[in-house]
């Protein structure tokens, strides 16, 4: 159960139900996820599925990429209702299930190209230490230019703060479904998941 009230169309004040009606008629279908709790501020909502409209759908990265970096973030997160939709989309997309599955596993990942690897580690290292290494960051830039490595840091910083929202707020899974992630402890609390460092990929002799 949410710790905050969820707001439902039949109950929302006007402005919310703009922001709503929004939601449900773009490329998402629904009003799920983080912005359950940010309709509480409608003009926050607002600005915020705009701006995750981009970073979702907009961005110059394959949809496969970028769907990469955001089930890396939701991995890190333990953001169970960010895995059960981009983890699909993943797929969808053309991911591998085998990397997929590593992922979900919190293991080295089986990647298919060196593209995935670049995304993995600017993804695994940003969430892990703050920042990227030069020879990843560098690749990243060779691969899609100024404007692709800037969307792929917004990526993985917008999902940081879906998966917070969503965390902090407890709110619930959509469509009934039991949460897919297993979860770290330490010291009695939830930890975040790390996650393993991807050997060089090398291609296929």
């Amino acid at each position: 159960m949410s710790r905050i009230p969820l707001p439902t169309p039949e109950t929302m004040s006007v402005e919310q139900r703009q922001v709503y009606e929004n939601i449900i008629s773009g490329p998402r279908g629904r009003l799920v996820g983080p912005l359950r709790a940010a309709i509480h501020n409608p003009e926050l909502a607002e600005r915020w599925q705009k701006l995750g409209e981009i970073l979702r759908f907009g961005t110059s990265l394959p949809p496969k990429l970028n769907e990469l970096a955001i089930i890396v973030t939701a991995r890190r997160w333990n953001s169970q209702i960010e895995w059960y939709i981009h983890a699909d989309a993943a797929r969808k997309a053309g991911l591998s299930q085998a990397v997929i599955d590593a992922l979900k596993e919190a293991d080295e990942p089986p990647f298919d190209d060196e593209a995935e690897f670049i995304v993995y580690e600017f993804a695994r290292q940003l969430q892990q230490h703050g920042t990227v290494e030069s020879m990843v960051y560098g690749r990243a830039v060779e691969l899609w230019g100024a404007a692709g490595v800037v969307e792929l840091t917004a990526v993985v910083g917008y999902y940081t703060m879906v998966s917070m929202t969503l965390n902090v707020h407890e709110i619930p899974m959509p469509d009934d479904q039991p949460p897919p992630l297993d979860t770290p402890m330490q010291d009695g609390a939830p930890a975040l998941t790390a996650m393993n460092k991807a050997r060089k990929w090398e291609p296929a002799l």
